[in-house]
């Protein structure tokens, strides 16, 4: 019976640490093995990878509004950075955020505006609009856009907001800090990957240069932001 005993907590044992290992972020170092994989391959036994960037004002490229810096944003910045790292590859950067959109509408487009693009790869990033429709609603929202592109198989990566100036972005307690930890908490729950924005900027306003020296305007990035976004992006592919 002792023996028994030992076996069953051996069992759970087991079983916990393997619950406990499925409940993280994707490791940036190999989640995407396999992508990296065909993103060295040599034509004809390339195959083109299509990267799509769904979201609100800042990965469509808004800097000043109206004005939009296709070029300078950070999907685009992501593109021009992995032609470096991967120059044999194909690459298809396809962006479908629209400015002043949440996750609530961009969900009831999300088959048909993303899905219908085959991507390899979702970055979705909403949660500075999500504010508007609150943590429930938008939660929602991101678990039926990662639930729906996991059964497809494809790779999922969530960013945390970039910041808003009219917000103090070391208040933990601010709704937008409780977007952000709602990002995390999805990121752990369904095992994808996590760009944590929010994070790399928070670590700009210890600094004397402060968070406003990679803005735009007040809830818009300048290119110097963007490429913190990026470049963080990149340490999947890497």
């Amino acid at each position: 019976m002792k023996y028994f005993y030992v076996l069953l907590s051996f069992f759970f044992l087991v079983s916990w640490q393997s619950f406990r290992s499925d409940k993280e972020a994707a490791n940036p170092r190999d989640y995407l093995n396999d992508l990296k994989i065909e993103l060295k391959k040599e034509w004809p036994k390339n195959k083109t990878i299509n990267l799509v960037f769904h979201g609100h004002s800042v990965p469509a490229g808004y800097f000043k509004t109206p004005t939009v810096n296709t070029l300078q944003s950070y999907p685009y910045q992501v593109l021009e950075q992995l032609k470096s790292l991967y120059p044999l590859a194909v690459i298809n950067v396809i962006n479908t955020a629209i400015g002043g959109e949440n996750s609530i509408k961009g969900e009831k487009r999300f088959k048909k505006d993303v899905i219908s693009h085959n991507p390899d790869i979702i970055f979705i990033d909403y949660s500075l609009n999500d504010r508007r429709v609150g943590l429930e609603k938008s939660r929602i929202a991101w678990e039926k856009m990662i639930k729906l592109a996991l059964r497809k198989n494809i790779k999922v990566i969530l960013l945390t907001p970039s910041p808003d100036m009219g917000v103090n972005i070391l208040d933990s307690n601010s709704v937008l800090n409780q977007h952000a930890e709602q990002v995390q908490s999805l990121s752990t729950k369904y095992n994808v990957g996590l760009i944590d924005s929010y994070a790399l900027f928070k670590e700009k306003a210890t600094y004397e240069d402060g968070v406003i020296n990679y803005m735009s305007q007040v809830n818009h990035p300048n290119e110097k932001g963007h490429r913190l976004i990026s470049t963080e992006i990149l340490t999947y592919f890497k």
